[in-house]
């Protein structure tokens, strides 16, 4: 070949080779970028949880709910679904269920433990019986809440020994409506349990309320408080807890203003509106699956066998096929409370900042929110009617104690709380709907400000961004929330006199004991908590509002990790 020829042909490959690494490179940008954008992974846990009776109707008989787990069993190997059977004692104890499960492939399904206390367990410990029927739901009786401290050990260590006679090793899940900490740190320290799980937030709900938490996804609690995050490694139980049933991120926080217990929409199968709606379902999963999520986003699936196959089958039949099909499309991964508890645990430390977002609500509303937690708050941010509303901020404090780790529960109700800076829910009546609100002075009126669809944007691994278009003014509300603060700035050519007002019910029982313009100081369960203003003011607006926030230099910024009161 003729030299120059020869060099030319060099040069052109070389020049196709660098195109080629241009590209390649592009498209890893592009990929790397998008991963970035919609989050880490999608992570769906079927989780069934097994009672031997159900004394609340008599025609739930102990073959029905043997034969609803078989089916449930049935329908996740026609799928090819891995999941969790948890068991409470008495079906543990069971002949029947120890067959089913034992013969369950180890790699695909796990059993563990479902605490609830019932009566066989609570005499073989040598404790007496309190309760109205074998199996009593009330929080002083079917709970470990229920029990001193010592009698909670006692209680565990029959359980554990009778759980490793019959399958031969120590549940690796143990979880319930709610566990008190000494009981969780227990299970850990002596049994090495590495998952939990724990009820949705609900205010009353079948007498239990668990509200403010780290909302949906999971968390490390507080060595003295089960429900609340902690903030450092040494205080926490290195235990996540998943937060159960699915909830709807729009619908469930609302339900039931102004009366004493919410209403459910989550994705439990028995609902019409909601796990066993195929609309709901899709909605759902579509949001679920295709939202941007920080650090990764979480739903558990599956359902107790107290609701009976009848109760619960169309759903099952609904979401399964569904589940298996965005799992072969790569959009999600089903695992068993084991397996996402050891990944949680190999990926964090502490609890990590993450966010549920839904740009695309069900058919015929345009409602959008974000939802996003840290280990020292979680927020809620809601847009309705063109505007947008922040609809909660809780604070977390690991020093905070919950009652029960130490004390036993004397009424059959159960509550567990964090503080409180918004409660959208508790401080409204359905005619007056609490929340901090976006306004402005314009031309002496004050407005409420509106834009169009926000856009939320994940910044690496850590913070979430918003940017929201405005219509009211010309430009735009970009906000960001990080591990510790939130940064709210108004990016416009003309100047603004913009704020946020809370308003809320007259009567609302709220924390506020000074408002002060670099922080507001609060009360609530015997803890003084405060919120500083990094970035801005606070005041008494003297307009009906309960408090205002003005920018600085059109700037909000509160740190919400700097909340201890000295």
């Amino acid at each position: 070949m003729n030299k120059g020829i020869r060099s030319s042909v060099f040069m052109m490959a070389g020049i196709t080779f660098l195109c080629l690494l241009s590209s390649f490179a592009y498209a890893f940008q592009s990929v790397k970028k998008t991963a970035e954008t919609k989050g880490g992974p999608k992570i769906v846990n079927i989780v069934n949880f097994i009672r031997l009776l159900e004394p609340r109707d008599p025609k739930i008989t102990e073959d029905v709910l043997y034969q609803t787990v078989v089916k449930q069993v049935q329908i996740m190997k026609q799928y090819n679904l891995p999941g969790t059977f948890l068991l409470q004692y008495d079906a543990l104890m069971d002949p029947r269920y120890q067959q089913l499960l034992a013969a369950l492939p180890k790699g695909s399904f796990e059993v563990g433990a479902w605490w609830e206390i019932p009566q066989p367990l609570v005499e073989k410990a040598g404790l007496k019986w309190r309760g109205r029927y074998p199996w009593d739901w009330h929080a002083n009786i079917g709970f470990s809440t229920g029990y001193t401290p010592e009698e909670r050990e006692k209680l565990i260590d029959v359980y554990m020994a009778d759980f490793k006679k019959i399958f031969g090793y120590y549940p690796r899940s143990v979880a319930s409506w709610f566990i008190d900490a000494h009981s969780l740190n227990y299970m850990y320290e002596k049994y090495h349990i590495v998952a939990s799980a724990n009820c949705k937030d609900q205010y009353g709900t079948d007498g239990y309320t668990l509200w403010g938490g780290y909302w949906n996804q999971a968390y490390y609690p507080s060595k003295i408080n089960s429900y609340m995050p902690a903030q450092n490694a040494q205080q926490q139980i290195p235990v996540p807890i998943f937060r159960m049933l699915g909830s709807d991120p729009i619908r469930q926080y609302d339900q039931g203003i102004g009366s004493n217990r919410q209403g459910v929409i989550t994705l439990e199968p028995v609902y019409e509106f909601g796990g066993g709606s195929t609309s709901w379902v899709s909605w759902f999963f579509k949001t679920f699956t295709e939202d941007a999520a920080l650090g990764f986003n979480y739903t558990q699936a599956g359902q107790e066998n107290s609701f009976t196959w009848d109760g619960m089958s169309k759903g099952f039949e609904i979401q399964m096929p569904l589940i298996a099909q965005l799992r072969k499309a790569g959009k999600l991964r089903v695992e068993t409370l084991e397996q996402s508890g050891l990944w949680f645990k190999k990926s964090y430390k502490v609890t990590p900042p993450t966010s549920f977002a839904v740009t695309k609500d069900l058919e015929g509303s345009n409602l959008k929110t974000l939802w996003f937690n840290s280990r020292f708050y979680r927020i809620n941010m809601l847009w309705e009617k063109e505007g947008l509303r922040i609809r909660d901020i809780h604070l977390f404090n690991e020093e905070l104690p919950d009652v029960y780790t130490t004390q036993v529960a004397t009424t059959n109700e159960c509550t567990f709380f964090t503080l409180p800076v918004v409660d959208g829910y508790l401080w409204s009546k359905a005619d007056q709907i609490a929340g901090l609100r976006f306004k402005a002075l314009i031309d002496g009126k004050e407005l409420l400000l509106t834009g169009k669809d926000p856009v939320f944007t994940n910044r690496g691994t850590g913070a979430v961004h918003i940017s929201w278009p405005l219509t009211t003014v010309s430009g735009s509300l970009e906000m960001d929330l990080d591990e510790r603060t939130l940064t709210i700035k108004l990016l416009s050519k003309r100047p603004c006199n913009w704020y946020l007002d809370l308003n809320t019910a007259p009567d609302a029982k709220l924390p506020f004991q000074q408002i002060a313009p670099a922080q507001i100081t609060c009360s609530f369960d015997g803890l003084n908590y405060k919120l500083p203003a990094v970035k801005g003011a606070f005041s008494k607006p003297g307009n009906g509002a309960v408090l205002r926030l003005q920018p600085q230099m059109n700037v909000i910024s509160l740190n919400l990790a700097d909340t201890k009161a000295h």
